[in-house]
């Protein structure tokens, strides 16, 4: 009897249901989500910024241009010192310590000949045979990095303005890897691009020049092999990843 009169009321709760559309049944545990793969986050570690002096483990490797298409053999030469490390054409020729008065530099030069300046191994001879140069050193703190970076980006932004026929720097992008990891380029534009003062629009540089901050670390990065928006994207968020 008792049976009987439960599934009565149960048989009365649904029809209530039914009329009013009060009446749910309980919905289906939404699957679980799967844990993380051990294996991609091992093989993705999130960047941390650096700390402590610089070495040349920090400095760009020639295998990142050979990832954007250049199949030329590219030779590696380094230094430790001062010089200049930017394009006089805009900036004026000057060294780092000069323009910073900061600690030696650590100066790397990637080219595909062995031909050298006599003064600067870094430099080479044919300016057409170098692929680029990294200037890069420790500031001894994040805050000191940040504001040497600062300096050396806002002595380039001149160059984003030339006669018509020089050449010329194209807007500032930015790239932000992690906290206190952050770089900023300017495509180049030869002068024959440059018909109004200012880089064209919608035009591909040609190689360009970044300014990287890691933690304690800045540096400049000078692409002179002719790359484009994507390539030179990928290697400036490299260099200053590895610096």
């Amino acid at each position: 009897m008792r049976t009987r009169t439960i599934v009565v009321i149960l048989s009365m709760a649904v029809g209530l249901g039914l009329l009013t559309g009060r009446f749910v049944l309980p919905a289906h545990s939404a699957a679980a989500a799967p844990p993380p793969s051990a294996t991609s986050a091992a093989t993705s570690p999130a960047a941390s910024a650096a700390a402590g002096p610089m070495t040349v483990q920090h400095l760009l490797t020639a295998a990142e241009f050979r990832d954007v298409g250049i199949t030329r053999h590219i030779y590696v030469q380094d230094r430790v010192g001062d010089g200049r490390y930017s394009n006089p054409a805009c900036t004026g020729e000057k060294t780092l310590l000069q323009t910073l008065g900061g600690p030696r530099a650590y100066f790397r030069g990637l080219m595909t000949s062995k031909g050298t300046d006599a003064d600067d191994p870094t430099l080479a001879v044919n300016v057409a045979d170098q692929v680029a140069r990294e200037v890069a050193a420790d500031a001894d703190s994040p805050a000191a990095a940040q504001n040497f970076a600062e300096r050396l980006l806002l002595e380039e932004v001149p160059c984003q303005t030339e006669p018509a026929t020089h050449w010329v720097y194209g807007p500032t992008h930015i790239i932000n890897v992690a906290p206190g990891i952050t770089a900023s380029w300017m495509g180049s534009y030869t002068g024959d691009l440059n018909t109004t003062g200012t880089a064209p629009t919608g035009k591909e540089p040609c190689g360009g020049i970044a300014i990287l901050r890691n933690g304690s670390h800045y540096g400049i990065l000078e692409i002179d092999a002719c790359l484009g928006t994507a390539a030179m994207t990928r290697i400036v968020r490299a260099a200053v990843t590895q610096l």
